[in-house]
């Protein structure tokens, strides 16, 4: 009987993407190490081996689209011509577009796991300070925190509608945030 390839990372990746796609349906709650297992078609031992517990694998998940989110960001940075605020005009363009998401945003339920869980807390307090820091020349003004901080605002207070729409008086702020980062005063 021939001997089936192990490939660790094509496992890994199944995973967590099974691991995003329970989170998007269900909410951190369905992230459970059994419904992870199953839907990547593994048993409870081969995530075990990939992920020593749910919490290591709701970090990796964590990091896995904070990576995105960077990936995003640099992609929107690059098509910036201005200097000044180029980081949180891309922060907040990023922000806006997991607004108009179909249902199943990986933002929303991970954000909630995070508001509970310190980890998760540490590792997007550590992304920030570190895209901070690389922008400081660009995006350290007060003004330009301040859009940030409105841009998470507005994030927040789209997770907390009930029915998951936009309202229309909120529909024309990105473009308002957008024009506040492009002056320097």
């Amino acid at each position: 009987m021939p001997k089936r390839r192990k490939q660790p990372d094509r496992v890994r990746r199944s995973l967590l993407d099974c691991a995003a796609r329970l989170a998007a349906e269900h909410g951190p709650g369905g992230v459970t190490v059994q419904a992870v297992a199953a839907a990547a078609g593994v048993t409870k031992g081969g995530l075990f081996h990939h992920f020593p517990s749910k919490e290591a694998l709701l970090e990796s998940l964590f990091s896995d689209l904070i990576a995105r989110l960077n990936r995003e960001i640099d992609g929107l940075m690059q098509t910036d011509p201005l200097a000044h605020g180029r980081f949180t005009r891309a922060y907040i363009r990023a922000v806006f577009a997991d607004r108009i998401q179909p249902e199943g945003s990986l933002w929303a339920p991970l954000s909630v796991a995070m508001i509970a869980d310190p980890a998760l807390r540490r590792l997007w307090a550590d992304w920030l300070q570190a895209r901070l820091t690389r922008h400081a020349d660009t995006d350290a003004a007060p003004r330009l925190e301040m859009a940030r901080l409105a841009a998470d605002g507005l994030w927040l207070s789209d997770l907390m509608e009930v029915d998951g729409k936009v309202p229309p008086a909120k529909q024309g702020l990105l473009e308002m945030l957008v024009d506040a980062t492009k002056t320097e005063r």
